[in-house]
């Protein structure tokens, strides 16, 4: 069975849709950010102070290889997996991406008050957000099988996957 890998921009949803797509697809949930943490044994946000983005990334590629290997899951992928198209290759081995789409007011409002993101820990964070989300959505589109508005709520987002992936 095919894993369906979530990915897009931070706060966009793809944790709390993955938990609830599973079920709904008979699919194990794995919260990649969660598997490195226990991968390397530490914080996301303590590898990235200690050690930097680039140790992070490289932890990320490693789960990106280990998961993409693996069946049955539903992935929800760091909103950084597509920056190395060696992650997007790995995750599409036995997977299908699809990219939850939001707009930049979602992603502010869902984490106005989210204190663990390394690259949001600016003052200006809605620059920051806007900046990232331009850069990296050409990424996310390239590397989708599928594509899902995911403004909405996660029970929503969930049914609008398993409709488009007529699972």
């Amino acid at each position: 069975m095919k894993n369906i890998v979530l990915c897009g921009f931070m706060g966009c949803g793809k944790s709390t849709v993955g938990r609830r797509l599973a079920p709904m697809t008979n699919r194990q949930f794995v919260d990649m950010d969660r598997y490195i943490e226990e991968q390397v044994g530490k914080r996301i946000s303590t590898l990235f102070r200690d050690e930097g983005e680039e140790a992070f990334r490289k932890a990320e590629t490693a789960a990106c290889n280990a998961l993409g290997g693996e069946s049955g899951l539903i992935i929800a992928t760091g909103g950084g997996a597509v920056l190395r198209e060696e992650n997007v290759a790995a995750l599409k081995q036995n997977g299908l991406l699809v990219w939850l789409r939001v707009i930049p007011e979602t992603v502010l409002s869902r984490l106005s008050r989210d204190q663990s993101r390394p690259l949001l820990m600016r003052d200006d964070k809605e620059t920051a957000v806007r900046e990232l989300m331009a850069a990296r959505t050409p990424l996310y589109a390239a590397a989708a099988d599928f594509t899902v508005d995911a403004d909405g709520d996660a029970f929503s987002v969930a049914r609008a996957i398993q409709k488009a992936l007529k699972l």
